[in-house]
């Protein structure tokens, strides 16, 4: 699979997990992950989904705006970056995203989040 569609099928992937079942995205990380959500750095897969998990709010809804990617390094990683809008149960507008994600390659053929950062877009 090309790099391009590799990066779209994990971005759908991850953003319908999120939206639909955070807690079902603990086996995109492992023990060293790092996310940076809005400036804050968690570490570890189980640190991660309960900081994820403990979100204040229940339901959203990502819409991807964009997703560029670039190889990373000769262990096969890939840089994804992600832009779109974030839609929360009860509120009218949407927020705009970034999100940066450094995929590594597994043994077993797949990928997962190495690097994870996070930001709210405001005007």
């Amino acid at each position: 699979m090309d790099p391009d569609s590799l990066a779209k099928a994990f971005v759908e992937h991850y953003y319908t997990t999120f939206d639909a079942n955070r807690a079902g995205l603990a086996n995109l990380y492992q023990e060293g992950s790092m996310l940076t959500f809005e400036g804050q750095k968690i570490q570890g897969s189980q640190n991660i989904v309960a900081h994820l998990t403990g979100l204040p709010f229940q339901q959203c809804q990502h819409s991807i705006t964009t997703v560029d990617c670039q190889p990373s390094g000769p262990a096969g990683g890939m840089l994804v970056f992600v832009s779109g809008n974030l839609q929360l149960a009860g509120e009218q507008h949407a927020l705009k995203f970034s999100q940066m994600f450094h995929l590594m390659p597994t043994p077993q053929g797949s990928f997962y989040v190495l690097n994870d950062i996070f930001r709210l877009n405001y005007a």
